[in-house]
């Protein structure tokens, strides 16, 4: 899967959630030299920031790297905590010794990226955005934190494989109105000789906010279908009309474990 990522010129490598394992797997099979800006998920910082720099010392080491382009705050939460002002501290030092190019924060919605952006002055923010939820879009929090010199990668552009799930096979916690909507996306799509992959891929990377956006592939099989849907033009769809707009909705954490 790397290897084909790497032929098809995929910039960004995200590892993930901090594991030990994965870390170590993928640096056993990372192609040498590495064209990829790798991020790397920072631990959580109440254990102090020797933890912190140890463990992310840690993490570098089993990637086979000597740095990376980016170290990631998990939760924006932990920046708010009595423990938050050295954990940011510790990533930038990190920073500004070399082991990283950048330093971010992911975030989510309710965690006010703008404001995020203008407090921490980080140097990327993740977040969530997708076709099926356009609220940072639509109020131009987005466009706001890049016009901030922030950069912005996308993520969660499948809201949790939300847009892939036929209407009768959604989530009965999303309510009824939130499941029409859906069907209603899914039926444009098809209408516009669309699929839901490339339609979301197509959103996503026709969006001047992001300079980056993040997907997860399982398998070969899935990894060349993104690569695929992803060299396609943008289909003309009405994209205004496919997005969900209650909250409780489009928060997957409200009904993904249902």
């Amino acid at each position: 899967m790397l290897s084909i990522a790497a032929r098809a010129g995929l910039g960004v490598l995200d590892t993930g959630a901090a594991s030990m394992h994965g870390e170590a797997v993928l640096g056993a099979v990372m192609p040498r030299p590495s064209g990829f800006r790798i991020t790397v998920k920072a631990p959580r910082g109440d254990r102090g920031p020797q933890y912190v720099e140890s463990e992310t010392r840690a993490s570098l080491a089993r990637l086979g790297l000597n740095r990376a382009d980016a170290i990631m705050v998990q939760s924006a939460g932990d920046l708010f905590s009595s423990y938050g002002a050295h954990y940011w501290s510790c990533l930038k030092s990190m920073r500004d010794e070399g082991l990283f190019a950048r330093v971010g924060i992911s975030a989510y919605a309710s965690d006010d990226p703008v404001g995020l952006a203008k407090r921490f002055q980080p140097d990327l923010i993740q977040a969530p955005a997708s076709l099926l939820d356009q609220r940072l879009l639509v109020d131009g929090s987005l466009a706001t934190v890049r016009d901030l010199g922030v950069e912005v990668h996308m993520r969660s552009i499948f809201l949790n494989g939300l847009l892939f799930l036929p209407p009768d096979r959604a989530p009965s916690q999303l309510g009824q109105a939130a499941i029409s909507r859906l069907s209603r996306a899914r039926r444009l799509i098809a209408e516009g000789r669309s699929d839901p992959l490339q339609a979301a891929l197509g959103f996503a990377l026709s969006r001047p906010e992001a300079t980056a956006v993040i997907v997860g592939a399982a398998t070969v099989g899935e990894l060349n279908a993104v690569i695929a849907a992803s060299a396609k033009p943008p289909p003309d769809l009405d994209w205004d009309g496919m997005a969900l707009e209650n909250p409780e909705v489009i928060t997957p954490r409200r009904w993904a474990a249902a």
